[in-house]
């Protein structure tokens, strides 16, 4: 307690009674009644009183905008839907259409044609081979399967071999002529393949 607080008091009284006169001093003491807290202090304390209630309250208000802000967002958005799968069988695989082209008209092989003999003549004799060659041809071509699928066409007369067709290398061309020639009873090779790159 402070020295401040306290006060005294004294009073002297004096007694007149018949007999003697008296005096009595009497002290006494007081002390305000405040809890022994100043003015100060009970001002500071109503302050931060008052600071705190205002700091809860801003705390409530504004969770409570919060929720309404949040709320209001949730009105406004469309309600997500489930994406929708559908599920659609495999597609059967179609086996690859080969379209085999003839060559150019312009490298078609020579038609030939065997005219009979005139009546009362004898038939001129074909001393070539021309028929096994043809077939050992056809053979080794069809054998060869960078060959066959070329379309490669050859035609023998008389032991000449022309042969037409495409073909996308020179290495292919010169392949085709040496096998030719290799070829038992070939003459002679025509090799009209055309290169294509």
């Amino acid at each position: 307690m402070a020295y401040d607080d306290e006060q005294a008091r004294r009073s002297r009284v004096v007694v007149e009674t018949p007999t003697s006169k008296r005096e009595v001093t009497q002290t006494d003491t007081v002390r305000s009644d405040r809890g022994g807290i100043s003015g100060a202090t009970v001002g500071i304390i109503v302050v931060v009183a008052i600071a705190l209630i205002t700091i809860v309250v801003l705390f409530l208000m504004n969770g409570q905008q919060t929720d309404t802000t949040n709320a209001n967002l949730a009105e406004q958005q469309p309600v997500a839907q489930q994406p929708v799968i559908v599920q659609q069988p495999a597609q059967q695989q179609q086996p690859p259409v080969i379209i085999q082209q003839p060559a150019p008209a312009g490298n078609q092989p020579p038609v030939i044609i065997n005219q009979p003999a005139p009546a009362g003549a004898s038939a001129p004799v074909n001393t070539s081979n021309d028929g096994p060659i043809q077939t050992a041809i056809d053979k080794k071509i069809s054998d060869d399967p960078n060959l066959s699928s070329l379309g490669i066409t050859a035609t023998v007369l008389d032991g000449k071999v022309t042969v037409t067709g495409t073909v996308k290398s020179e290495a292919l061309k010169s392949q085709v002529d040496r096998m030719l020639r290799a070829i038992k009873g070939v003459k002679q090779v025509d090799n009209q393949i055309i290169v294509m790159s």
